[in-house]
């Protein structure tokens, strides 16, 4: 199953960047998920519950970054195993780009499904995918918006340089 779309995200990119690489964020965003730990140097650990038509199961698995570009992009790999349910692997790239308004979150994934979800049928299993990622993205932007406007509250309140700093500065301006 391939699945691919982009998000306009009302944040500038290094404000969505590091919450694509804070497990607090994602888990918040994550639907169904009542764990994730880890880092991204070291990868995370996730357990996630959820319903695909029938078939409801907790899912642990890993996620691990490579291909990392700071501040543009990187590729997610994980595998998750749901019991009797079946097992989910995959990937997704993940790319940032500045546009107006905010940031454009760009994905692409391909996941391979087995056991009882397999037999599902793809119709199903794409259906619920969408839909999770829509759930994922609508969460996202929730958890992101108040780390936009603690960076921009920080920016507006930026303290004026005392008299040291203006001081450094005279010396900078002489010293060329």
């Amino acid at each position: 199953m391939d699945l691919d779309g982009n998000r306009i995200i009302a944040a500038d990119r290094q404000t969505v960047w590091r919450a694509l690489n804070n497990a607090k964020v994602l888990q918040a965003s994550i639907p169904g998920c009542s764990e994730l730990t880890g880092t991204p140097e070291d990868g995370f650990e996730v357990v996630v519950t959820q319903k695909v038509g029938p078939v409801k199961a907790t899912f642990t698995g890993s996620v691990s970054l490579t291909d990392i570009i700071e501040g543009e992009s990187y590729r997610l790999n994980g595998a998750g195993k749901g019991g009797a349910a079946g097992f989910a692997k995959g990937g997704a790239a993940i790319r940032l780009e500045d546009v107006e308004g905010g940031t454009d979150l760009i994905y692409k994934v391909e996941a391979r499904v087995g056991g009882k979800l397999a037999q599902l049928g793809s119709r199903v299993v794409h259906g619920v995918a969408m839909k999770l990622a829509d759930q994922f993205f609508d969460n996202f932007e929730l958890n992101v918006a108040p780390l936009q406007e603690a960076a921009d509250k920080y920016e507006e309140e930026k303290p004026e340089k005392g008299w040291f700093g203006k001081v450094l500065d005279w010396i900078k301006n002489l010293t060329g």
